[in-house]
C-alpha cells in the first residue's frame, strides 16, 4: 500500500496539525455563587434543565448546553459559583470557572444587582480582564423598573455596560442575548454539502472494469448504461432515477478511477475529474471490489478517497457467485488487513450479473445515511466524556495531563466533534475516544471527524487559541 494510505492507516502529521475548526461559538456563564446563573441557563435553552435551588454551590461542574438564539446556534456553558479565594472543593470549582472563562469567544458574567458589588465581583473581574475575552454584564435579579436603578450601580465594575435582566422572570433577556451576539465571532461559512432537494444521492465509485454500469442495469432493471468487458467504458457521471426498497434513488454511475490520474491523458484524464465531481455531488458512496481478483492499491485509493470527502461509506463485494473457498479464504485476510480501518463501512456480498443479493444494498444505504445525518446533543455528549475520562485519563504529554474541557458536535453529514482541551491529545487517545463513540452511539457506514481547539493557559494569564486538523479515521 503507498504512502497515501494514510487515511486508512491512522497516520497523522501533527507537524502541520494546526487548522481551524468549524464549530459553534462558546458563551461561558460566569459568576460568584447564588447569583442566579443556572436560571439564566435556563431562561436562555428555554428549558428547566440546570438544576437551581437557593444555596450557593449546587453547580459544580462545567455543563455545556446547544442555545439558539435569533437564528445563531452556540454553545452555553453553565459554571459553579466562582470564589477567587476560595479552597478545597470550591478552589477546584472555581479552577472550572476559570477554565470555562478561557475557552470562551464570550463571557456572561452575572451578578446580583440587588447585592451590588463585593469583594468577590471585584475579584473575578480582574481574572475576567486576563483572559481578553469579551465580557457581556448581566445584572441580575431586577425584577421590576424599581430596581433599574441597581443595575447602574454595576457600571463601576468596568466590565462595560451592565444589561438589567431578571432570570426568574425573563425580564430583559432578550437585549442581554442581542448583547451576546453582538460579541461573538463573526460566523464562519459552514463548509456542508450543499443541499438539494429530491431523492438521496448514490455514487457507484471503484476502480475501472468491476461492474459499476452493470450493477446499475441491474439496480434499474433494464439496460441504462453501456457495459463492456474493456475496462473504460464509461466516461460521463450518469444520473440515474431508481425505484428501490418503496422509495426513489438518484444513482451516479461513474468512471472508473485510476490510481495514477496525473499521468492520464485525453478522455479518460477528464474522466477521472468527473468522478470526482459525481462523489462531491453524492451523498453516500458505494465502492464496488472485485472479489475475483485480489484487493489492488487502487481499490484501497478509492475507498480512501470516500473517506476524505466525509461521505458515507457502503462497500459492495462483486462478483461472489465465481468465489471458491480458496479465494474467499485469501479475501477475507486481504479484508481485514487492507480495509481493517474502515471496518465500521456496511459489507454486501453481490452478483451484478445474477443479481445476488442486490436487494441488500439499500438497508446498508439507509444505514449510512442515518449514522451521516446522526446529531447528539451538547448535553448527553459532555455527560458521556465525563465518564468516559474519568475511567480513562488522557495520558500524560510533556509532563502535564491535557484536560478536555467539554466537546461539542460542530456538524453533521459527516458528524464532526470538537474537543475544547488546555493540551494536545495523542493520535492513540483520540482514536480510543472515536472508536468507543462508535461503540456507544453507532455511526455505522459514516466517516466520523475529530478535531481538537487547545487553548493552553500561557504567561501572563493570556490563553492561546488554536485548533487542530480533524481526524477523518476508523
Amino acid at each position: 500500500m503507498s504512502e497515501r494510505s494514510d487515511v486508512l492507516n491512522g497516520v497523522t502529521d501533527q507537524g502541520d496539525a494546526i487548522d481551524d475548526a468549524a464549530v459553534k461559538p462558546v458563551v461561558a456563564v460566569v459568576g460568584r455563587p447564588n447569583v442566579g446563573k443556572s436560571s439564566l441557563v435556563n431562561r436562555i435553552i428555554g428549558r428547566r434543565e440546570a438544576v437551581v435551588e437557593d444555596v450557593p454551590g449546587v453547580t459544580r461542574d462545567r455543563v455545556a448546553y446547544d442555545a439558539t438564539w435569533q437564528g445563531r446556534e452556540f454553545t452555553l456553558v453553565d459554571t459553579g459559583g466562582w470564589e477567587t479565594s476560595a479552597s478545597g472543593l470550591a478552589a477546584m470549582v472555581a479552577r472550572q470557572a476559570e477554565y470555562a472563562a478561557q475557552t470562551a469567544d464570550v463571557v456572561l458574567f452575572v451578578v446580583d444587582a440587588t447585592v451590588g458589588i463585593t469583594d468577590a465581583d471585584e475579584a473575578v473581574t480582574r481574572v475576567l480582564r486576563a483572559t481578553r475575552r469579551p465580557v457581556v454584564l448581566a445584572a441580575n435579579k431586577v425584577d421590576g423598573a424599581l430596581q433599574d436603578a441597581d443595575a447602574l450601580e454595576l457600571w463601576h465594575l468596568g466590565v462595560g455596560e451592565p444589561y438589567p435582566v431578571s432570570a426568574l422572570h425573563g425580564r430583559g433577556s432578550g437585549d442581554l442575548l442581542d448583547a451576546v451576539l453582538e460579541a461573538l465571532p463573526e460566523e464562519a461559512p459552514r463548509e456542508t454539502l450543499e443541499e438539494e432537494g429530491g431523492p438521496r444521492r448514490i455514487a457507484l465509485i471503484g476502480r475501472p472494469n468491476v461492474g459499476k454500469s452493470s450493477l446499475l442495469n441491474r439496480l434499474a432493471g433494464e439496460d441504462r448504461v453501456v457495459v463492456d468487458s474493456v475496462a473504460g467504458t464509461t466516461r460521463d457521471a450518469v444520473d440515474e432515477l431508481v425505484e428501490l426498497g418503496g422509495r426513489t434513488w438518484k444513482f451516479i454511475d461513474t468512471a472508473g478511477i485510476r490510481r495514477r490520474f496525473r499521468a492520464l491523458q485525453g478522455a479518460d484524464y477528464y474522466a477521472t475529474m468527473r468522478t470526482g465531481a459525481a462523489l462531491e455531488r453524492a451523498e453516500v458512496a458505494v465502492v464496488l471490489l472485485d472479489v475475483s481478483e485480489p484487493l489492488a492499491e487502487q481499490d484501497i485509493r478509492v475507498v480512501e478517497q470516500v473517506v476524505e470527502s466525509g461521505r458515507a461509506l457502503v462497500l459492495a463485494f462483486n462478483k461472489w457467485d465465481v468465489l471458491d473457498e480458496e479465494r474467499r479464504y485469501y479475501l477475507e485476510k486481504e479484508i481485514d488487513r487492507q480495509l481493517g480501518r474502515v471496518h465500521w463501512a456496511p459489507r454486501v456480498n453481490i452478483s451484478a450479473r445474477t443479481g445476488r443479493h442486490v436487494e441488500k444494498l439499500v438497508p446498508a444505504i439507509e444505514t449510512g445515511l442515518a449514522s451521516w445525518d446522526t446529531r447528539i446533543s451538547t448535553g448527553r455528549l459532555n455527560s458521556w466524556l465525563k465518564e468516559l475520562v474519568a475511567a480513562t485519563p488522557p495520558p500524560v504529554r510533556g509532563g502535564k495531563q491535557p484536560k478536555i474541557l467539554f466537546g461539542t458536535q460542530a456538524d453533521t453529514r459527516p458528524p464532526h466533534f470538537v474537543l475544547f482541551t488546555t493540551g494536545f491529545l495523542e493520535d492513540n487517545y483520540r482514536r480510543f475516544i472515536e472508536r468507543r463513540l462508535r461503540e456507544d452511539f453507532g455511526f455505522e457506514g459514516s466517516p466520523v471527524k475529530l478535531s481538537m481547539r487547545i487553548r493552553e493557559k500561557k504567561g501572563g494569564g493570556k490563553a492561546s487559541r488554536g485548533s487542530v486538523r480533524p481526524d477523518w479515521k476508523h
